[in-house]
C-alpha cells in the first residue's frame, strides 16, 4: 500500500530517560509547567500580505508567486500583481504553498474530551425517545478543549461537530465552529448546520435490530413534523392527534421537512444509501450521506440525485455494514461526478484529515479534487461557501502556509490564520514534551 502522508507521533508526549544505578530513583529536573502561548491576534484593521507563495485559491487556477492580502480578518485581494500597502505586515512565502484552511466535516471536537464515559462526553441525547432531534451540540461546546489546538496546528480551521450515539434514529443538530479556542457564541460559524440521523447497523440497533424498524421510526418522525408544521395552531389547541415525539423535537424537525436544513444520514451499505435517497425523494429533503462505505456501488444514483457524500478515505476493512469497502471509494465516486467531501470521522485524531486525503490521492483521486474535498466542497454542502472554502476577496481569511505539498509526508503547516488571526503553535502535547523531555 502506498501512503503519501502519515502522522509519525500520535500523542506528542515523549521523554528521554538516562540510565540509573540499581535501586536509585530518577530525579526530575525542576521545571514549571509550560504556560500556554497566547494566540497572535491581528489588530483591528491590520493589513497582512502573504507574498511570493504558490497560491491555490481552489475557486480558480493556482497562482505562481501570488499574494494574499488580508485586512480586518477578511481577504481583500488575491493575485499575482496585488499591490501591498505601505506599513502592512509582509510574510514572504517563497517556496511555500498557500491554501484555504481545511474543514473537518464529521467530528466531536469540543463535546468529547475523554471518550471513556459520561464524565468526558456530551455528544448524545438522553435515552428519552421523545427528545433527540432538539438536542443541539452548541449547548455542550467547550472552546477550551485540548483537542482544538492539536487539530488547528495541522491546518484545520473549522469543524462540523455532530452528535453521535446508537440510542436514537435521529441524533440531533450539529453545528460548525471555528477552532480559535473561542467560546460560544463567538466560536459558532453556523448553527444548526444539519440534522443528523442513523440508518444501517447503528439505526437498526436503536430500534430493536431491524433496518426496516429504523426507517419506520424516521419516516414517522418526518410525517409528524410535517403535520406539526402545517397545523401548529390546531395542535396547540389540542385539535390534532398526539405525535410520537415531543414539541421540541417537532419544532427542531420543521426546517428539515421544509427543505431549509439538510438531513445528514449515517449509512454505509449500498441498500441503505438507496433507502436514504428514496426517503429524501419522498419528503423532498436536502440529503447529505455520511460514511458511504459502499458509495462507489451506487455512484451513478448519487450523481443523478445530486446527493453529496462525506467519506473517510482510509476505510477498506469489510464489515457486515460495508462488505464492499475499498480504498478506491473516493476516486470512484469523484469519477462518477458525485459531490465528494473527505473527513477523518475522528475527534482526537481529526488532525489526520490531510493524511486521509493523501491516501485517497494515492488510490486514484485527483489532487485538485482532493483539495476541494477538504475546502470548498464542505463549505458548499454545509452552507458557508459565501464565507469559507476558497481564497477570494470578501471571504474570511482562513489561510494556511505549507512548507510544501500539504498531502505529502514530509511537509506541514508553517502558519495558520483563522479570520485573519495567526494561531499559536502551542498545544498540550508540546507542553508535555517540553516539560518531560529530560529526566535525570
Amino acid at each position: 500500500m502506498r501512503i503519501t502522508l502519515g502522522v509519525l507521533v500520535s500523542c506528542g508526549l515523549a521523554a528521554s530517560i538516562t540510565a540509573q544505578s540499581p535501586g536509585s530513583s530518577p530525579t526530575r529536573t525542576p521545571q514549571r509547567p509550560a504556560a500556554p502561548r497566547p494566540v497572535a491576534s491581528a489588530a483591528p484593521g491590520e493589513t497582512i500580505a502573504i507574498t511570493n507563495g504558490r497560491v491555490f485559491p481552489v475557486s480558480g487556477q493556482p497562482i505562481e508567486k501570488g499574494t494574499v492580502l488580508i485586512r480586518g480578518g477578511k481577504i481583500v485581494a488575491v493575485g499575482a500583481s496585488v499591490t501591498v500597502p505601505a506599513g502592512g505586515r509582509v510574510i514572504d512565502a517563497a517556496g511555500k504553498i498557500v491554501t484555504p484552511g481545511f474543514l473537518e466535516s464529521a467530528t466531536q471536537i469540543g463535546i468529547v474530551e475523554i471518550p471513556l464515559g459520561a464524565d468526558g462526553t456530551d455528544d448524545q441525547a438522553s435515552t428519552d425517545k421523545e427528545l433527540s432531534a432538539a438536542f443541539n451540540v452548541v449547548d455542550s461546546f467547550n472552546g477550551d478543549s485540548t483537542v482544538i489546538p492539536v487539530t488547528r496546528v495541522e491546518g484545520i480551521t473549522r469543524a462540523v461537530v455532530a452528535p453521535t450515539g446508537s440510542g436514537h434514529v435521529i441524533l440531533g443538530q450539529g453545528a460548525m465552529f471555528d477552532l480559535t479556542g473561542a467560546q460560544v457564541p463567538d466560536a459558532i460559524v453556523k448553527a444548526p448546520v444539519a440534522m443528523f440521523a442513523n440508518l444501517g447497523e447503528a439505526g437498526a440497533a436503536s430500534e430493536g435490530g431491524s433496518r426496516a424498524s429504523a426507517m419506520l421510526r424516521l419516516r414517522e418522525a418526518l410525517q409528524d413534523a410535517l403535520d406539526f408544521s402545517r397545523n401548529h395552531v390546531a395542535w396547540s389547541n389540542a385539535q390534532r392527534r398526539p405525535y410520537a415525539r415531543g414539541r421540541l423535537d417537532m419544532e427542531a424537525l420543521g426546517p428539515v421537512v421544509r427543505g431549509e436544513l439538510p438531513l445528514a444520514i449515517n449509512a454505509n451499505r449500498a441498500s441503505d444509501l438507496l433507502a436514504a435517497m428514496r426517503l429524501a425523494d419522498e419528503f423532498h429533503l436536502k440529503l447529505i450521506l455520511m460514511g458511504a462505505g459502499e458509495g462507489w456501488r451506487v455512484a451513478a444514483d448519487l450523481a443523478v440525485h445530486k446527493v453529496p457524500v462525506v467519506v473517510k478515505p482510509l476505510t477498506d476493512i469489510p464489515t457486515f455494514d460495508a462488505l464492499g469497502a475499498t480504498l478506491e471509494n473516493p476516486a470512484r465516486l469523484a469519477k462518477a461526478g458525485v459531490t465528494l467531501v473527505l473527513s477523518s470521522f475522528d475527534t482526537h485524531n481529526a488532525r489526520n484529515l490531510r493524511q486521509e486525503a493523501g491516501n485517497a490521492i494515492s488510490y486514484g483521486l485527483d489532487r485538485d479534487i482532493a483539495l476541494r474535498a477538504v475546502t470548498l466542497e464542505p463549505a458548499r454542502i454545509w452552507g458557508v461557501a459565501d464565507r469559507l472554502g476558497s481564497l477570494e476577496a470578501g471571504k474570511d481569511a482562513d489561510v494556511v502556509i505549507w512548507s510544501g505539498d500539504p498531502f505529502e509526508l514530509t511537509t506541514g503547516p508553517e502558519r495558520v490564520f483563522i479570520a485573519g488571526r495567526e494561531m499559536s503553535k502551542e498545544t498540550r502535547q508540546r507542553q508535555l514534551f517540553e516539560k518531560y523531555s529530560v529526566l535525570r
